[in-house]
């Protein structure tokens, strides 16, 4: 999936949630899942995507990026009950 995404990714149910952004969305999960990338969700054990939202462009991505990181954490576990009411990983969705 080569295009703009946002996306959040957890350890597990109503856990620690990361949201990042990507123009390559299965490869910047990989890299969240392998280890890859050292950091918070490597910290965190941040292994499993529950939400994604694919955009026209990097700029409008980043933007509601940006809305989400500084929205509070209901919004965001609304966002991904919606989309995934049972939080499972997406992330063979996708691939």
């Amino acid at each position: 999936m080569n295009q703009p995404c946002v996306y959040i990714m957890t350890n597990g149910r109503n856990g620690t949630l990361y949201v990042g952004v990507t123009s390559n969305l299965v490869q910047r999960v990989w890299q969240h899942k392998s280890g890859f990338v050292d950091g918070f969700t490597r910290r965190y054990g941040l292994h499993r995507l529950v939400w994604y939202e694919v955009h026209e462009t990097m700029t409008s991505a980043i933007g509601r990026e940006k809305q989400l990181k500084s929205g509070n954490r209901n919004r965001k576990v609304g966002l991904i009950e919606s989309m995934n009411p049972g939080w499972r990983d997406l992330y063979h969705d996708i691939i």
